[in-house]
């Protein structure tokens, strides 16, 4: 039998996950997974390694309503009938808050689980379920080793100005900053810039991360310099169903004079706004590409609009830029987006092979454009997997109980 490392990535609805051999030269991706419309109608799916459909109909899902609590004991089951040689001995859990201290992974301890409670009100469309998930799985099987890889600890590279807000310092200091997401997505592109672009992988890079969540990350020697996300998940680019940057005074304006309650808001803004709010119809791309409502198409172009601005704001942290690397589900599939964006940023020297981008290939700019534009499919699953095991590799590692 092999070891074996499952990753699992905890979401509210749904419930992404993997398996992973231990092998010398690291992880080996061995199937991988979703469970789908938890609370409502789960609906599972599940691949080998050589991308082929593997059965599903002996996972017991308990009923329409099964939560994580029901689903992931049933998963467990799922997996010993497909583990193929395999043991799981140890799991890796997406956490999407880590907080200023965790510039790396952590072995998860109820202590560690107490450290990410408090962290919850800056995360709370994730945060909460990504934690469900490391209790249930502690509760189900004891014995295995849990470590916590967080979206915020490739950022921790940054210097102060570009983590912190122009207010009190003792707001500051209470941990008022600006921590940036979609780490582990980074991390993973970080370690792809070099197969892609070779001896520019070192240079000024923007990687967006274009998909329900959106945001930008700009890096120099494949570390985070800049990123568009802040104190929460809120900041930045307008996305799916949230607003992304909004002048603070329309939220006291809500408040105060709408009389809007902070629960009201906090509804408004994580999910009743983006690219959903602005069309009054999806927070899906495809559907709104697909749709012949102007709204539909105003959305799109403002998405476009705000990711171009945003893109350039960045550059000024790196003093420049050489390369745009788009990923994640917008940016992996949507020509249209790309074309929009890039066509924003003509007068920096960008230039798109309309063909390429047509077709998705991984280069996508011209042979005469200034900057290099690139899509680069992402894989977050496959960072857990590795991070676990560097650390089960470098310390000796026990399991913890009562989580």
């Amino acid at each position: 039998m092999t070891d074996a490392t499952l990753v699992l990535n905890a979401g509210s609805s749904s419930l992404k996950f993997a398996v992973y051999s231990c092998e010398p030269d690291g992880p080996h991706v061995r199937l991988r997974g979703k469970v789908a419309g938890i609370g409502t109608h789960p609906v599972f799916s599940a691949r080998n390694a050589h991308g082929q459909p593997l059965p599903s109909q002996d996972l017991m899902l308990v009923s329409t309503e099964a939560d994580h609590d029901a689903l992931i004991p049933a998963l467990l089951t799922w997996l010993e009938r497909h583990e193929d040689g395999l043991t799981i001995t140890c799991a890796g859990h997406r956490v999407v808050h880590g907080g200023r201290l965790r510039g790396g992974p952590a072995q998860v301890t109820p202590a560690l689980l107490d450290e990410l409670e408090a962290l919850i009100p800056l995360a709370p469309l994730h945060q909460p379920h990504n934690l469900a998930a490391i209790r249930c799985l502690a509760a189900t099987a004891p014995h295995l080793t849990q470590i916590a890889c967080f979206d915020t600890s490739f950022h921790r590279t940054q210097d102060w100005l570009a983590q912190h807000f122009a207010l009190p310092r003792a707001l500051t200091e209470s941990g008022v900053l600006r921590y940036g997401f979609h780490g582990l997505s980074y991390q993973y592109i970080a370690r792809q810039l070099p197969r892609y672009t070779g001896v520019h992988a070192e240079g000024r890079v923007i990687a967006a991360h274009l998909g329900n969540g959106a945001s930008l990350c700009a890096m120099r020697e494949r570390k985070s310099v800049a990123t568009s996300m802040g104190f929460t998940a809120l900041e930045g680019l307008m996305m799916g169903q949230r607003c992304g940057s909004l002048d603070p005074g329309v939220v006291l304006y809500l408040m105060d004079t709408l009389k809007m309650t902070t629960d009201d808001v906090s509804h408004l803004l994580y999910e009743k706004s983006g690219l959903l709010g602005v069309s009054g119809i999806s927070n899906d791309m495809a559907e709104l590409e697909a749709h012949p409502a102007p709204e539909a198409h105003e959305a799109i172009a403002l998405f476009c609009y705000r990711a171009a601005c945003d893109m350039t704001a960045l550059a000024t942290s790196l003093g420049g830029l050489d390369s745009i690397v788009f990923t994640a589900g917008i940016g992996e599939n949507s020509a249209l987006v790309r074309r929009l964006i890039v066509e924003r940023l003509g007068w920096l020297g960008a230039e798109l092979d309309t063909d390429a981008n047509a077709r998705n290939a991984s280069c996508i700019s011209t042979t005469t454009s200034r900057i290099s534009l690139y899509i680069i499919p992402t894989d977050e699953e496959v960072i857990i997997a590795q991070e676990v095991h560097d650390m089960m590799q470098h310390s000796p590692l026990g399991a913890i109980s009562n989580a």
